[in-house]
Protein backbone atom coordinates (compact mmCIF):
# COMPACT_ATOMS: atom_id res chain seq x y z
CA UNK A 1 0.00 0.00 0.00
CA UNK A 2 1.56 3.31 -1.24
CA UNK A 3 0.84 6.07 1.74
CA UNK A 4 0.29 9.21 -0.75
CA UNK A 5 -1.36 12.45 0.35
CA UNK A 6 -4.74 11.31 -0.63
CA UNK A 7 -4.58 8.06 1.52
CA UNK A 8 -3.07 10.38 4.50
CA UNK A 9 -5.65 12.69 4.35
CA UNK A 10 -8.54 9.79 4.16
CA UNK A 11 -7.07 8.20 6.73
CA UNK A 12 -6.94 11.41 8.95
CA UNK A 13 -10.49 11.99 8.21
CA UNK A 14 -11.60 8.61 8.66
CA UNK A 15 -10.07 8.85 12.35
CA UNK A 16 -11.38 12.39 13.00
CA UNK A 17 -14.78 11.16 11.43
CA UNK A 18 -15.05 8.05 13.58
CA UNK A 19 -13.47 9.51 17.27
CA UNK A 20 -16.16 12.37 16.91
CA UNK A 21 -19.21 9.88 16.36
CA UNK A 22 -18.06 7.93 19.27
CA UNK A 23 -18.32 11.34 21.32
CA UNK A 24 -21.41 12.24 19.62
CA UNK A 25 -23.15 9.20 22.21
CA UNK A 26 -22.59 11.25 24.65
CA UNK A 27 -25.26 14.06 23.62
CA UNK A 28 -28.79 13.86 26.02
CA UNK A 29 -31.59 13.23 24.19
CA UNK A 30 -34.47 16.07 23.19
CA UNK A 31 -37.98 15.29 25.05
CA UNK A 32 -38.93 17.99 22.79
CA UNK A 33 -38.77 16.62 19.34
CA UNK A 34 -38.06 13.22 17.70
CA UNK A 35 -34.35 14.73 16.10
CA UNK A 36 -32.10 15.61 18.69
CA UNK A 37 -29.25 17.31 18.91
CA UNK A 38 -26.97 14.32 17.72
CA UNK A 39 -29.24 13.27 14.55
CA UNK A 40 -27.59 15.91 12.30
CA UNK A 41 -23.73 15.59 13.57
CA UNK A 42 -24.17 12.08 13.09
CA UNK A 43 -25.54 12.36 9.60
CA UNK A 44 -22.72 14.52 8.81
CA UNK A 45 -20.09 12.27 10.49
CA UNK A 46 -21.31 9.39 8.62
CA UNK A 47 -21.10 10.98 5.22
CA UNK A 48 -17.28 12.16 5.96
CA UNK A 49 -16.73 8.78 6.98
CA UNK A 50 -17.97 7.23 3.59
CA UNK A 51 -15.77 9.92 2.23
CA UNK A 52 -12.57 9.17 3.69
CA UNK A 53 -13.36 5.93 2.72
CA UNK A 54 -13.92 6.46 -0.87
CA UNK A 55 -10.80 8.61 -1.17
CA UNK A 56 -8.45 6.11 0.35
CA UNK A 57 -10.13 3.32 -2.28
CA UNK A 58 -10.48 5.19 -5.16
CA UNK A 59 -6.77 6.44 -4.85
CA UNK A 60 -5.33 2.44 -4.19
CA UNK A 61 -7.65 1.20 -6.62
CA UNK A 62 -5.56 0.46 -10.11
CA UNK A 63 -6.24 2.37 -12.83
CA UNK A 64 -7.06 0.85 -16.17
CA UNK A 65 -4.37 1.39 -18.70
CA UNK A 66 -2.06 3.43 -16.74
CA UNK A 67 1.25 2.47 -14.82
CA UNK A 68 1.97 3.90 -11.60
CA UNK A 69 5.12 5.54 -13.28
CA UNK A 70 2.93 7.29 -15.53
CA UNK A 71 1.01 8.40 -13.39
CA UNK A 72 3.59 9.69 -10.80
CA UNK A 73 5.26 11.44 -14.30
CA UNK A 74 2.10 13.18 -14.61
CA UNK A 75 2.43 17.21 -14.96
CA UNK A 76 1.30 18.85 -11.49
CA UNK A 77 -1.97 20.76 -10.86
CA UNK A 78 -1.41 24.66 -11.45
CA UNK A 79 -2.86 25.91 -7.61
CA UNK A 80 -5.27 28.43 -7.85
CA UNK A 81 -4.44 30.99 -5.00
CA UNK A 82 -6.16 33.70 -6.38
CA UNK A 83 -9.34 31.65 -6.30
CA UNK A 84 -8.96 30.72 -2.92
CA UNK A 85 -8.36 34.23 -1.78
CA UNK A 86 -11.62 35.64 -3.56
CA UNK A 87 -13.19 32.88 -2.04
CA UNK A 88 -12.62 33.90 1.45
CA UNK A 89 -13.13 37.78 0.55
CA UNK A 90 -16.33 36.38 -0.49
CA UNK A 91 -17.47 34.36 2.68
CA UNK A 92 -16.29 37.24 4.50
CA UNK A 93 -18.53 39.56 3.33
CA UNK A 94 -21.43 36.93 3.49
CA UNK A 95 -20.49 37.02 7.13
CA UNK A 96 -20.39 40.40 7.68
CA UNK A 97 -23.87 40.80 5.83
CA UNK A 98 -25.43 37.99 7.96
CA UNK A 99 -26.17 40.27 10.58
CA UNK A 100 -26.97 43.60 8.79
CA UNK A 101 -29.17 42.38 6.39
CA UNK A 102 -30.32 39.13 7.25
CA UNK A 103 -30.23 35.26 6.18
CA UNK A 104 -32.24 35.52 3.48
CA UNK A 105 -30.74 38.60 1.40
CA UNK A 106 -26.99 37.71 2.74
CA UNK A 107 -27.66 33.75 1.26
CA UNK A 108 -28.74 35.15 -2.08
CA UNK A 109 -26.04 37.28 -2.38
CA UNK A 110 -23.53 34.35 -1.03
CA UNK A 111 -24.62 32.33 -3.77
CA UNK A 112 -24.83 34.51 -6.29
CA UNK A 113 -21.28 35.99 -6.05
CA UNK A 114 -20.12 32.83 -5.28
CA UNK A 115 -21.17 30.54 -8.13
CA UNK A 116 -20.04 34.23 -10.66
CA UNK A 117 -16.97 33.51 -9.13
CA UNK A 118 -16.19 29.47 -9.58
CA UNK A 119 -18.26 29.75 -13.39
CA UNK A 120 -19.12 33.47 -14.11
CA UNK A 121 -22.04 33.35 -16.31
CA UNK A 122 -21.97 34.16 -19.98
CA UNK A 123 -24.91 35.78 -21.69
CA UNK A 124 -28.46 36.87 -19.81
CA UNK A 125 -29.18 32.86 -19.82
CA UNK A 126 -26.45 32.76 -17.54
CA UNK A 127 -27.77 35.82 -15.69
CA UNK A 128 -30.86 34.51 -15.14
CA UNK A 129 -29.87 31.23 -13.76
CA UNK A 130 -27.67 32.47 -11.19
CA UNK A 131 -30.34 34.33 -9.73
CA UNK A 132 -32.80 31.65 -9.73
CA UNK A 133 -30.35 29.23 -8.19
CA UNK A 134 -29.49 32.02 -5.21
CA UNK A 135 -33.18 33.10 -4.80
CA UNK A 136 -33.97 28.94 -4.49
CA UNK A 137 -30.85 27.98 -2.32
CA UNK A 138 -31.84 30.60 0.14
CA UNK A 139 -35.87 30.08 -0.13
CA UNK A 140 -35.30 26.60 0.63
CA UNK A 141 -32.92 26.80 3.16
CA UNK A 142 -34.81 29.54 5.26
CA UNK A 143 -37.79 27.10 4.86
CA UNK A 144 -36.23 24.38 5.86
CA UNK A 145 -34.65 25.37 8.95
CA UNK A 146 -36.85 27.83 9.93
CA UNK A 147 -40.08 26.29 9.67
CA UNK A 148 -38.95 22.85 9.61
CA UNK A 149 -36.26 22.35 12.44
CA UNK A 150 -37.35 25.68 13.74
CA UNK A 151 -33.65 26.93 14.23
CA UNK A 152 -33.80 30.91 14.57
CA UNK A 153 -31.94 32.24 11.65
CA UNK A 154 -30.24 36.23 11.45
CA UNK A 155 -32.65 38.89 11.25
CA UNK A 156 -30.86 42.02 9.85
CA UNK A 157 -30.77 45.48 11.59
CA UNK A 158 -31.12 47.30 8.16
CA UNK A 159 -33.71 45.15 7.07
CA UNK A 160 -35.83 43.74 10.07
CA UNK A 161 -36.06 40.27 8.25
Amino acid sequence: MRLTQNVIAGLICLALSIGMLVLTRGLPQSSFVPVGPDFYPRIVLVIMAVLSVLLIVIDLWPQAGKSAEASAAAAPEKRNYRLVGVTYAVFTGYVILLPLVGYRVSTFLFVVALQAVFDPPRGTRGWVLLMVSGLATSFVTYIVFNDYLSVLLPRGHWTGW
